[in-house]
């Protein structure tokens, strides 16, 4: 580098012993340095400049520096100012670095102008870029290392400690400076661990994991995972620890929240219901939840209320329910079942009638549900056999509030709230007109489906539980029957097309007949034992049976000979698969034959 202005001696100049070209010396002379050069006059306009200046620079004969490095420009004025060179200039162009040394060109103590030298350190700086891209990872990795909950040891290939974090000091209680630079196999004989899952990683070359006792009763689960130079050698093993009594702890304390949750829900529900002492209502399945929920709701109302379900699921047992807890609850509910009346007296059952209103009909005439209900609630029971005659009339009540007794003239106005239920299809009898759809509306204002007790599948043992105890204490029996496994999974499995007024006798039955302890398959009903087998037909055979094409005919046809065909093999004996199956023994004998079997 330049330090000092560059002088030419005039001598130099006028030596004619030496015959070279000496444009063409001297242009060869520039380029072959790998530097960018060039000389400017006392105007900074390029003279002369090597290939490199002109071509990374644009520096090219004639150009002003001006124009092309004007950051440089000022600089290179104060150079021919002050007759001083100065160096350590950076210049970038584009994606290049260059530093930069400015020195004037003196003859005879006089400025001929300046001489430029660029040198490329792009790959300096990029060295430097990369080394400051280091030390600023070396902190992020130390600062994410230092401050980790977890424990962290850093050891070499054979062992030895490099690292141990602040949090690893903090669970096996010792000091870093006690456990770097020594082996891990030291530290086992030394009694400081009692073993290493970096000892067994460098064996087996793979990810490990152990749970490790340390001295003040913590459990701590490690993980240690190799790491692998370019070359395929283990060059470091890293280790993470975990206080798993920490998180057992907390994972105590989260279950002990749900329960309390859990409880709070059940004490909630119970308050709503009121059902703690007689348990009429077991819940446990989300979607019956829903149920009970919205029906607390309505209860607050005086909507009219649909309920819908299959007979059995406790439609009656909702509305006693809303009953329960709506403002009419000190006032009667009046039930009424409307499809065990004969049609010819629905209308007078409902109504009322006056004195001499039909033949038979009492002396001083009768109040009918819907006036017994006044002030109170009327629940109608299976209102899809209400004949349509009875439906007019129950609509205009509907409208207008007003009744009239059969055989009367006068109206009376009853405030009454109703609450009808069915377990018919009432939108296909609406098709078939066999129910008015103007009355449909009427009672469909707020809906409630139940769901049958196939599909709350979380209530059934609890269900059988209950009523086991409920009809040991009727019949006064100890509570000591006991179901065993295989008798509780085919009562789990059973569809119960008779819902909950289906288990009750079931479990009536198991109480009356049953004289042991425990309660084996065999004692349950066939029905039960038989429908477990379907059940078990049903995601896959029930489903093939769909998938091929067969008339309704024939897949009855086909359920029908697996049915025989199962139950003859399981029970070997045509007496026993009929008695599983509910059937007489001609029958499956005349299966058998039919289908083949046996």
């Amino acid at each position: 580098m330049l330090s000092e202005p560059l002088h030419l001696h005039p001598a130099m100049i006028k030596d004619n012993s030496v015959k070279l070209d000496w444009k063409k010396f001297s242009k060869a002379f520039l380029d072959a340095t790998p530097d960018g050069i060039a000389v400017l006059d006392l105007n900074l306009k390029t003279i002369i400049s090597n290939i490199i200046a002109q071509e990374a620079l644009s520096l090219f004969p004639g150009t002003l520096l001006k124009s092309t490095l004007p950051e440089l420009s000022d600089k290179a004025e104060k150079v021919l100012g002050k007759l001083q060179a100065e160096s350590t200039i950076l210049s970038k162009q584009e994606n290049s670095h260059f530093s930069v040394i400015l020195s004037p060109i003196m003859l005879g103590g006089n400025p001929l102008g300046l001489l430029c030298i660029f040198r490329d350190i792009t790959a300096f700086e990029s060295i430097k870029d990369s080394l400051i891209s280091y030390q600023d990872l070396s902190i992020e990795l130390d600062t994410v290392i230092t401050s980790s909950n977890d424990g962290l040891w850093i050891c070499d290939g054979e062992g030895n400690v490099l690292r141990m974090n602040p949090a690893s000091e903090r669970l096996n209680c010792i000091k870093a400076s006690d456990i770097v630079g020594k082996n891990m196999q030291e530290l086992i004989d030394s009694g400081l661990i009692d073993k290493s899952v970096t000892l067994k990683v460098i064996k087996s070359r793979k990810k490990e994991s152990i749970f490790q006792k340390v001295k003040t009763g913590k459990k701590l689960f490690l993980t240690a995972n190799p790491v692998f130079d370019k070359d395929g050698r283990l060059f470091r093993v890293v280790v993470n620890e975990r206080d798993i009594t920490e998180i057992e702890n907390l994972k105590q304390r989260v279950e002990d929240q749900e329960a309390l949750k859990d409880q709070y829900k059940r004490d909630l529900l119970e308050m709503q219901i009121e059902e703690s002492e007689s348990k009429k209502i077991i819940c446990k399945s989300s979607n019956y939840k829903l149920i009970l929920e919205k029906a607390i709701k309505l209860a607050k109302v005086d909507s009219t209320v649909l309920i819908l379900g299959e007979s059995g699921t406790g439609k009656g047992v909702i509305a006693d329910l809303i009953h329960k807890y709506s403002s009419r609850a000190d006032k009667p509910m009046i039930k009424l079942n409307c499809g065990t009346i004969p049609e010819s007296l629905v209308e007078s059952e409902l109504f009322g009638y006056e004195k001499g209103a039909f033949t038979g009909a009492g002396k001083t005439g009768k109040p009918g549900r819907f006036e017994m209900a006044d002030n109170g609630i009327i629940f109608l029971d299976e209102i899809g056999e209400l004949p349509l005659s009875s439906q007019v009339k129950l609509l205009r009540f509907l409208e207008d509030g007003k009744i009239i007794r059969v055989g009367g003239t006068k109206s009376k106005t009853i405030d009454t709230r109703v609450i009808a239920a069915t377990n018919r299809d009432i939108k296909n009898m609406l098709v078939k007109r066999t129910f008015r759809k103007d009355l449909y509306y009427r009672l469909n204002v707020v809906p409630l489906t139940i769901p049958p007790l196939r599909e709350r599948k979380e209530c059934i043992l609890p269900l059988i539980a209950h009523y086991l105890d409920y009809f040991c204490d009727k019949y006064k029996k100890k509570r000591n029957l006991r179901l065993k496994k295989k008798a509780i999974d085919a009562l789990f499995l059973y569809t119960y097309p008779g819902n909950v007024r289906e288990l009750i006798n079931i479990c009536e039955r198991l109480v009356v007949m049953h004289t042991r302890g425990d309660i084996s398959h065999k004692d349950l009903p066939q029905s039960v034992i038989a429908g477990k087998y379907i059940s078990d037909m049903d995601n896959s055979a029930m489903s093939a049976i769909w998938d091929s094409g067969l008339t309704l005919r024939q897949m009855l046809e086909k359920v029908e000979k697996k049915a025989v065909d199962h139950a003859f093999k399981k029970y070997k004996t045509q007496a026993e698969a009929a008695k599983a199956l509910g059937l007489n023994q001609s029958t499956i004998a005349r299966k058998l034959k039919k289908y083949a079997l046996g």
